[in-house]
């Protein structure tokens, strides 16, 4: 079996029989995969390489965009359209759902007159409002371009659905990465990687958070080569999935470690995909993987 069994609640999740199967693989540093259903593709990023590729069952692996603005964390919105967050430009961009690179526009690039550090993973509210973390990683060398912060501070803002200015939500994070919601959009999980944890919020009428609290931690030792809190999303039950040491943990909404589905590198992000979305993409490092589960994403906007 291709997990690790912490609690028999799993075996609801995750057939025993199940296998982890290779996609594709040589590539430099996997991240942010997105399947477009209407078109049975998934969109990745190759952040260190800059090049944005697809893959599916027909054509198999294909370019995109080269360059990419070492592209990271990608969704779509309620239209469609592509959501990427860009390391290069620290900027969230929109453009086409194919990921070329055409009809783009930036929407959020600062805040407060300050260049934002690298935006990193997004998401989508029901009501149109944007979330995106913002780590500084892009301001690194092989992840991004090494340059100066200007901000001092490492936040998670929103944008209204209307647009306009992103507003900060959060600033006291290390390294906030992945983003996602439970089932009723009620809280909202951000995951801190080198603190290798997952703190989860109450998500106010106006879009904003608040009552901020640990959901899990020790999740690893937030040491990169050892697999560590990255991408993170929810199934349509409300677990948590989170890629760390060894995999992909599967957390219950309860914070119950139910187990951890092995891939044998370590896992940059992970999406649901598929024609009813229970299969697990999983880019890890060289690589891409797909494990097929008994439970479906939690469903977004844009999967629905």
């Amino acid at each position: 079996m291709a997990v690790d069994v912490k609690s028999e609640k799993l075996h609801e999740l995750v057939d025993s029989q199940a296998q982890v199967e290779k996609l594709a693989t040589g590539f430099t540093f996997t991240e942010g995969p997105l399947w477009n259903k209407s078109e049975g593709y998934l969109l990745f990023s190759d952040m260190p390489a800059d090049i944005r590729r697809r893959w599916s069952e027909a054509d198999g692996v294909t370019e995109v965009a080269n360059p990419s603005n070492k592209g990271n964390g990608m969704t779509y919105d309620a239209h469609g359209r592509l959501l990427v967050c860009e390391h290069v430009t620290s900027s969230l961009v929109r453009m086409d759902p194919d990921g070329v690179g055409t009809n783009r526009k930036t929407l959020a690039s600062h805040y407060e007159g300050k260049e934002l550090n690298s935006p990193n993973d997004v998401i989508v509210a029901d009501d149109g409002s944007i979330y995106f973390s913002d780590p500084w990683y892009g301001r690194m060398p092989v992840f991004g371009i090494e340059r100066e912060r200007e901000l001092g501070f490492q936040g998670v803002y929103r944008i209204a659905p209307g647009g306009g200015d992103p507003q900060l939500l959060v600033d006291d994070f290390e390294q906030p990465n992945g983003l996602c919601f439970s089932p009723d959009e009620s809280l909202l999980y951000i995951n801190d990687t080198p603190r290798a944890h997952i703190r989860v919020f109450d998500r106010q009428p106006d879009g904003t958070i608040g009552n901020g609290r640990m959901f899990f931690d020790n999740i690893g030792s937030g040491v990169i080569e050892e697999g560590i809190p990255d991408g993170m999303k929810v199934d349509e039950r409300g677990n948590v999935y989170v890629t760390g040491p060894g995999g992909v943990w599967v957390i219950s909404p309860k914070a119950e470690l139910l187990g951890v589905i092995e891939v044998p590198e370590n896992v940059g992000n992970l999406n649901w995909g598929g024609d009813d979305w229970s299969d697990l993409y999983m880019p890890s490092t060289t690589s891409l993987y797909r494990i097929s589960l008994k439970v479906s994403g939690n469903r977004l906007s844009y999967m629905t």
